[in-house]
């Protein structure tokens, strides 16, 4: 059976009541007439605040619920923390943990990643896991030895568990720079990856490997017709129904 791609949108810190309705409607209006669920997953990663209005957006929809972090604690004394346990409750589906962003602005370092993706597992939350070189590291030659680093983290961290997360690919020097990878580019990276997630688990072909640097309408199917690329995580363009629709469609093709 063919794995169906995954498309999950990345909203950040952008929305509100108003425009998470009128948006989600406008999707899931495209959902239906395309017929494009069908043979895509699809999922929108929210800010906390709205996690309750969105689930009840959503519900039966076909659109999965999806979380932007998680505490790397169970409970406790953490201010302004959000437990797995509490993603939970709201019938998260996904949770993305080392965005780039949290790793640059936070401080999170590969270690911290790995234990918020094993809280995220044990409580049946998936964790999308982001790994990504920057520009100079690239420029250095080190994009391989980056991405293998923090995969391997969360890898030994998870065990026999590992076949149950998702892996994101996003090269940071292309995350909200207008620049994309190319299609080679993001292959070669992804079936490192493959070949990382293929001598840890005899399950590795569970594992959606998505691209998330500036994935767009324009160049959606081009990226989502290489071997190794699974899906994307959507940044921008899952802010807008049209385009959200057009990377949906280019993944169900």
């Amino acid at each position: 059976m063919v794995k169906q791609k995954l498309i999950a949108g990345n909203w950040k810190m952008n929305g509100g009541l108003a425009t998470n309705q009128a948006l989600l409607h406008d999707v899931q209006q495209g959902l239906v007439h395309a017929l494009a669920s069908k043979h895509a997953q699809v999922a929108v990663c929210v800010p906390a605040v709205y996690l309750s209005q969105v689930q009840q957006l959503v519900m039966g929809s076909g659109i999965d619920l999806g979380a932007q972090d998680v505490s790397s604690h169970e409970q406790g004394a953490y201010t302004g923390e959000i437990s797995a346990a509490m993603l939970r409750d709201f019938a998260v589906r996904y949770v993305i943990v080392g965005h780039s962003e949290r790793r640059q602005h936070h401080a999170e370092t590969d270690a911290h990643v790995a234990l918020k993706a094993r809280l995220a597992l044990s409580v049946g939350v998936t964790p999308i896991v982001c790994v990504g070189e920057t520009s100079a590291e690239r420029e250095a030659g080190k994009t391989e030895e980056v991405v293998k680093r923090q995969l391997a983290a969360v890898i030994q961290a998870n065990g026999h568990c590992i076949s149950e997360i998702v892996v994101a690919y996003e090269p940071v020097w292309a995350i909200g720079t207008g620049q994309t990878a190319s299609p080679e580019q993001a292959q070669a990276v992804h079936q490192v990856l493959r070949g990382q997630l293929k001598a840890a688990t005899e399950h590795s072909e569970r594992v959606h490997i998505l691209y998330g640097g500036s994935m767009n309408a324009a160049n959606a199917h081009e990226l989502l017709a290489q071997p190794d690329i699974d899906g994307g995580l959507i940044g921008g363009a899952a802010l807008k129904a049209a385009d959200f629709l057009t990377i949906i469609s280019a993944a169900a093709r």
